[in-house]
């Protein structure tokens, strides 16, 4: 063992390791999984990883049993959203290992890094049709940055060691490896590679410097600039070089969904989310700038409408982004810079002014006062906008705020202005329903000082509702806001304005009694039925110092807006009722 090693163990006061010890590949995994600073392993057991099990009895780790894989790998995610650390799940094969599959899918799209621990049956099984078998390698290949298939026990170090370096370089993702039980079981002197040298894998990708300067020279020529900063802010950890460049240069900010609070909502420059759902001023933005700089963004189908060539019409594009498949991808661009975009911020701060943008940011400030998010306020009834106004409001936006999918999804991005970087955790590119609350408990979990805030609907808080178990079993604190409307409310939404108020299969009004059902996990449970319940309740709610569960009654027919309805181009909002 080198001193760096022995050194980074007594730092993280993990366990004396013994190098060249023979031990099992289950014993391996461990090791190396400590020598990677894992703290937290979230998973459920089987019997193709009960040798891993084992190991893990007594260990250092803190194992989170999940009540399904699929809040496993959730809860992974949201740790690693949270932290900027590779979250670690484990599952055994078969279905533990396809129950992951939605999960792993989840964290592709959002280019989240996670490790991916699956069982498999023994290796003189595989092809066999064996109990539990499954080619989980071969399943999930299209939704993984990478995966392993482990054949040779003294290839585990190695494999795990890559498997860290490519979830968390370049651009992250979610990586894979499958032990068979063999492998598992069988016996090797430890080791553990301290570098990484993977053929073909370029992750460090450095802007050149003529590719900055064009970037500058581009910046400084607009009059109607705009930054749309997307994910990539957030997986770059440059937020605060954001700001600094915005500020410095006078460049007003959208950010993309994904990049919610990479800068602060509550800003001068700050001009929110743009899209299918984004607000007036920075949909017209886009329209009119004379330059929109993407930094970490993929220029997606909820933003461009997939209308690309009446996307920002007037705009030059620049695009800085570390994944070169996605420059010039979706729309055509002016200037690209293929780097990290923390770092070609840092390069290029020192060199920008302020632009001529004084009257452009005074037109975008009168669009926002005429224009702002809206609603109709109901003085009997929860409008669901009001409830993230609560949220927003008793929080003063330094809350992790993780969602479900559909209405009170958009809800959130639209009214709760997040202040920070990774304090917004929701499933942007796949849409999972059922990600919301245990991905709260991984945020949770990684930041316990922290209010955590599981917003979620009725429908998607079913799907995961069992994880109340462990929030129950471990006290984490998560407080869930569910956003009852009685039924599948986006879905609901697209019937009636596209398909002539035929409602099919949306009615949840049969939904189980929530406050009883948290109840009964020994979880607070509370209800809102009128706007002055509703403040009650969330003020109990955030007074409690374990986890709450709030049923939120709100207006079944209410409707997200602005829309621009799919086909449309930015310029075709429908702004809602005033």
């Amino acid at each position: 063992m080198s001193v760096e090693m022995a050194e980074m163990q007594k730092k993280n006061s993990i366990p004396p390791i013994q190098f060249g010890e023979e031990v099992t590949g289950a014993e391996t995994l461990l090791r190396c999984l400590l020598l990677e600073q894992v703290e937290y392993i979230f998973g459920y057991p089987g019997g193709a990883v009960l040798p891993i099990y084992d190991s893990l009895y007594g260990s250092y780790f803190k194992h989170i049993l999940t009540r399904h894989e699929q809040g496993a790998i959730h809860a992974a995610d949201g740790y690693a959203r949270a932290t900027g650390k590779p979250g670690v799940c484990i599952a055994t094969s078969g279905p533990g290992a396809t129950n992951l599959v939605t999960g792993i899918a989840t964290a592709q799209m959002d280019s989240v890094p996670l490790v991916c621990i699956t069982g498999n049956v023994a290796q003189s099984l595989i092809g066999t049709d064996a109990f539990q078998e499954a080619n989980i390698t071969g399943i999930t290949v299209p939704i993984t940055k990478h995966s392993y298939f482990v054949r040779d026990v003294r290839d585990l170090p190695r494999i795990v060691k890559e498997a860290f370096h490519i979830a968390t370089t370049g651009r992250p993702g979610p990586v894979l490896i499958d032990i068979p039980k063999d492998v598992a079981n069988a016996i090797a002197p430890f080791s553990y590679p301290e570098t990484v040298n993977i053929r073909g894998y370029r992750a460090e990708v450095v802007p050149s410097d003529e590719d900055v300067q064009n970037f500058v020279a581009a910046v400084q020529s607009a009059k109607r600039p705009v930054i749309m900063a997307g994910g990539g802010i957030i997986a770059a950890s440059a937020d605060q070089e954001l700001l600094a460049f915005a500020e410095k240069a006078r460049i007003p900010v959208i950010n993309t969904f994904m990049g919610l609070g990479g800068f602060p909502g509550v800003h001068e420059l700050s001009l929110g989310m743009p899209g299918m759902h984004g607000n007036f001023t920075a949909n017209q933005a886009l329209l009119n700038a004379d330059c929109v700089i993407g930094l970490g963004v993929r220029f997606d189908d909820r933003i461009t409408m997939g209308r690309t060539k009446e996307f920002a019409p007037n705009a030059r594009i620049v695009h800085v982004d570390i994944d070169p498949a996605e420059l010039g991808k979706n729309v055509s661009t002016a200037v690209t810079v293929t780097g990290d975009v923390k770092n070609t911020l840092e390069k290029a701060i020192p060199h920008v002014t302020a632009c001529d943008s004084e009257a452009w940011i005074k037109q975008l400030k009168d669009w926002q006062q005429k224009q702002p998010y809206k609603y109709k306020k109901d003085g009997d009834t929860i409008k669901p906008q009001a409830v993230i106004e609560l949220l927003y409001r008793s929080t003063d936006g330094e809350a992790i705020v993780t969602t479900d999918v559909g209405q009170h999804q958009m809800w959130t991005a639209q009214y709760y202005k997040f202040k920070n970087a990774r304090s917004f955790i929701s499933s942007g590119g796949l849409g999972t329903m059922g990600f919301g609350f245990p991905a709260a408990i991984g945020a949770q979990i990684a930041h316990p000082e922290r209010t955590t805030i599981a917003v979620v609907g009725d429908g998607g808080f079913q799907m995961t509702n069992q994880e109340l178990a462990i929030v129950s079993q471990y006290n984490i604190p998560v407080k869930v806001a569910i956003v009852n409307n009685q039924c599948l409310g986006m879905v609901r939404q697209w019937q009636e304005l596209f398909y002539d108020n035929r409602y099919s299969q949306i009615d949840l009004t049969c939904s189980p009694d929530f406050v009883k059902l948290a109840e009964a996990y020994g979880v607070k449970g509370l209800r809102a039925t009128t706007p002055e319940e509703a403040e009650a309740a969330w003020a109990e709610a955030l007074a409690h110092d374990g986890p709450v569960v709030v049923d939120f009654r709100v207006a079944q027919e209410e409707n997200v807006y602005p829309m621009v309805a799919a086909g449309n181009t930015l310029d075709q909002m429908e702004l809602g009722d005033d």
